[in-house]
C-alpha cells in the first residue's frame, strides 16, 4: 500500500497513476473514462486534507458545506444546490438526494431510522479493540431503482482504535480521481476527526480503498495541467478544537441556513459575537463570503482579511474575479 503524509501528496500521485497508467479505457453509462482497479493508499496525517494546486482550484466552501451536510444527517437538495448548481442532476424527485446523502444514512439508516453514529460510538466505548464499528452507506435496494441517477459511491466507513488512535478505513465501489476524491476525502477525514474528538482520542491514519478509481475523459487535459503545476505549496490545514464539537456544529448550521437563505449578513464583528472557537469562526466566515458570491454582492474585504491565510488563498484562487471586483469597490 502506498503511504503519504498528506492528501495533497496522495492526490497528485493517484491522479498521475490514472492519467498515465490506466488499466482500462471504458465508457460505463456512455461516459468515456480511464480506470485503475483495486486501488488503495494511506494518509498518515488525515487532518491535512487540502488540495492546493492553483490549477485545480479546490472549492473550500463546497468541501466544508458537504461535510457539514453529512454531519447534520440531511438529505435535502436545497442546501447542496446552493453550493453546487449541478446537484439537481443527481436528484430523482427535485427535492432530495438519495445515494449522495451519506448523512441521512449515518444518522437515520433505512426504514427503521437507525442512528449508526451512536451505535459506533457505543461499540468503541464498550470494546476499543472492536472490528465492528462500521457506518454502512451503500444499500442493496439502490440497484433496484429504475434509472437511478444517484447510487452511493461509498460502501462504508470503518473506525478502528489501535494503539490509542482512531483510524478510519473508507471503502468505495467507485471514485472519480479528479473531482469526487477531493470532496470525499475532505468529508471522510472531517468525519474521522469529529468521531475521534467525541471519543477523546487522537486522529490516527486514514485508509482509502477503491474498487474502480477513474478519470472521465473530458477532465483528462485539465488533469495533465494540474500534474504539470510545479508551484504548489502545502500550508498546514487547521485542526478542529479538542472535545465535543457537536454544539458548535449545530450553531454553525443555524448560521449557515440564515446566510444561505439570505435572512441576514455577517461581518467579522458579528462572527466574533457568536462566541464560537476560532476554527468554527473561520468556517462561518467562509460561508458568509460565499453568500456575497451567491447573491452577487461586493466582497467584504475586511472579512476576507480575517480569514486564515490557507483559506484566504483557496478562496481567492476559486473566485479571483469577484475578489478583484470587491477590491475596486473599496
Amino acid at each position: 500500500m502506498r503511504t503519504f503524509d498528506t492528501f495533497d501528496q496522495a492526490y497528485q500521485a493517484m491522479l498521475a497513476t490514472v492519467v498515465h497508467e490506466p488499466d482500462f479505457h471504458n465508457a460505463p453509462r456512455g461516459y468515456a473514462s480511464r480506470e485503475k482497479l483495486g486501488m488503495n493508499f494511506m494518509i498518515r496525517q488525515p487532518i491535512q486534507r487540502g488540495v492546493y494546486s492553483s490549477v485545480r482550484k479546490s472549492n473550500i466552501v463546497f468541501n466544508f458545506a458537504e461535510a457539514l451536510w453529512y454531519l447534520s444527517g440531511r438529505n435535502d437538495l436545497a442546501m447542496m444546490q446552493y453550493y453546487n448548481k449541478r446537484m439537481p442532476d443527481y436528484s430523482m424527485d427535485g427535492t432530495t438526494l438519495t445515494g449522495t446523502a451519506y448523512g441521512e444514512k449515518l444518522f437515520h439508516f433505512g426504514q427503521a431510522g437507525v442512528n449508526q453514529w451512536e451505535n459506533v460510538v457505543a461499540t468503541l466505548r464498550q470494546d476499543p479493540d472492536s472490528k465492528r464499528a462500521v457506518l454502512q452507506i451503500f444499500a442493496a435496494p439502490e440497484l433496484g431503482i429504475a434509472d437511478n441517477c444517484d447510487v452511493s459511491c461509498t460502501l462504508g466507513l470503518q473506525f478502528l482504535i489501535r494503539e490509542g488512535q482512531l483510524h478510519l478505513v473508507a471503502y468505495m465501489r467507485a471514485n472519480d480521481v479528479f473531482r469526487g476524491m477531493v470532496s470525499d476525502i475532505f468529508s471522510f477525514t472531517m468525519i474521522q476527526e469529529m468521531m475521534a474528538h467525541e471519543l477523546g482520542l487522537p486522529v490516527g491514519s486514514y485508509f482509502h480503498q477503491v474498487g474502480t478509481l477513474h478519470l472521465y475523459e473530458p477532465d483528462a487535459t485539465w488533469a495533465t495541467h494540474v500534474l504539470a503545476d510545479k508551484s504548489i505549496t502545502a500550508p498546514t490545514f487547521p485542526a478542529m478544537p479538542s472535545g465535543n464539537n457537536w454544539p458548535m456544529l449545530k450553531q454553525v448550521m443555524q448560521l449557515e441556513a440564515r446566510l444561505r437563505e439570505d435572512r441576514g449578513q455577517m461581518d467579522w464583528a458579528a462572527i466574533l459575537a457568536t462566541g464560537l472557537p476560532p476554527y468554527w469562526q473561520q468556517v462561518v466566515a467562509l460561508l458568509s463570503l460565499y453568500q456575497m458570491i451567491a447573491y452577487q454582492r461586493p466582497i467584504d474585504q475586511a472579512l476576507l482579511s480575517h480569514l486564515w491565510p490557507i483559506y484566504r488563498n483557496m478562496f481567492a484562487q476559486k473566485w479571483p474575479q469577484q475578489i478583484i471586483a470587491g477590491e475596486q469597490c473599496e
